[in-house]
């Protein structure tokens, strides 16, 4: 982390059951939610809104379909949204050793990753993988952006002074983010500098990684019952003091704009998603989030659009998602949903890190379970 970074965050949150409870819907919500998003958009991705239209009526798309060989496939932007949440809780398990830089833990999962993008299947050999790495569905390649790839493709980290792929202001980097968000206990500006350090690890534009820096805090805003609004307008003036965050904060203003200008139409969706660069795409996800009438609905405006209509799904799942909780989420599209059980387990192990972390891991001893599954190497 930058000069005093993180290193002073903490959750000071006191953690009832009705807290926990809704909290840990709140993590399955935002998770499951973005999950849903991205393999209801997965079919379109590539598509014009004409030849979506063509396949699919004049409604476009409103259900799961075939894509990957099977309906409610997820794409590598749910593959790395798991790993940014693996790494999170690596890092407070590594905490106790007096080792605290979560952009390195975060690093070190994204490298688990870009193992599962080249190798045939996971290496049982490596007990320092933990649990995550060893799933093997997750080692299927999905069309992962080529940014990624290169970003994590070697030891070197990228940093804000020298970030990974300078040019590159593509929506990936904010996509795999909602997970900072769910850091409630951490003040707001240090969720963006997390989530903007992490990102400049493969996004090096001001545009790539403020976008997810900005998507982290307004995520983080509804994970702690804040209205979507509110969220914004936090996000919105912790980009001020950013060199570079004109195009993002202009992005998310059209967005607040758009919804006081009539019916949602796919071609406001397009307008707001503009080139496809990461503003473009989070202006789309907090519209169709502000406009939805459900999650159904919500999801269905945003994939329906000529630009990365995974990208924009998953974006919008995780607003509605953490917004919601889980109990809102399609009970049908679950049902079909890729790595669902996987998604559960891991939503409920950062649910049960971030409130019980001392119980698994601490002064007054360790589970050893938990150390095999997230160890501290």
């Amino acid at each position: 982390m930058t000069s005093g970074g993180v290193t002073g965050a903490a959750s000071g949150a006191i953690w009832g059951r009705p807290e926990q409870q809704d909290f840990r819907s709140r993590v399955r919500g935002t998770l499951l939610g973005a999950a849903l998003g991205d393999a209801l958009g997965a079919p379109l991705d590539g598509l014009t809104l004409a030849s979506i239209q063509e396949a699919y009526g004049a409604d476009g798309l409103t259900d799961l379909a075939f894509a990957y060989g099977r309906r409610g496939a997820i794409t590598d932007l749910t593959q790395l949204t798991l790993f940014t949440l693996d790494g999170l809780i690596r890092a407070q398990v590594r905490r106790d050793t007096g080792a605290w830089h979560p952009p390195t833990d975060l690093h070190r999962a994204y490298r688990r990753w870009r193992a599962t993008q080249s190798d045939w299947g996971p290496d049982e050999r490596r007990k320092e993988d933990g649990w995550l790495a060893h799933e093997e569905w997750l080692y299927a390649r999905r069309d992962p952006a080529l940014a990624c790839l290169l970003g994590l493709g070697d030891e070197t980290m990228g940093t804000l002074d020298a970030p990974k792929n300078p040019g590159e202001a593509g929506v990936e980097a904010a996509a795999r983010s909602g997970p900072f968000g769910l850091l409630v206990g951490w003040e707001p500006q240090l969720v963006m500098q997390l989530a903007v350090e992490c990102a400049a690890q493969t996004h090096g534009h001001p545009t790539g990684y403020l976008a997810a820096g900005a998507y982290a805090v307004i995520v983080h805003g509804l994970a702690r019952g804040e209205s979507l609004d509110t969220a914004v307008q936090r996000a919105l003036a912790l980009l001020a003091a950013r060199p570079g965050h004109q195009q993002v904060a202009d992005a998310l203003q059209r967005a607040l704009g758009a919804v006081r200008q009539g019916i949602p139409s796919p071609a406001r969706v397009a307008e707001l998603a503009g080139v496809g660069t990461a503003e473009g795409l989070l202006a789309v996800a907090v519209y169709c989030a502000l406009v939805g009438e459900d999650v159904r609905h919500g999801l269905s405006l945003a994939v329906n659009h000529g630009g990365p209509s995974a990208a924009t799904g998953a974006l919008t799942g995780g607003l509605l998602g953490a917004l919601h909780g889980e109990t809102a989420l399609p009970p049908a599209w679950l049902a079909e949903l890729e790595g669902r059980p996987t998604m559960l387990v891991l939503a409920d192990d950062f649910a049960m890190e971030m409130t019980q972390g001392p119980a698994l891991h601490g002064p007054a001893g360790s589970s050893p379970g938990w150390l095999t599954r997230y160890p501290r190497a």
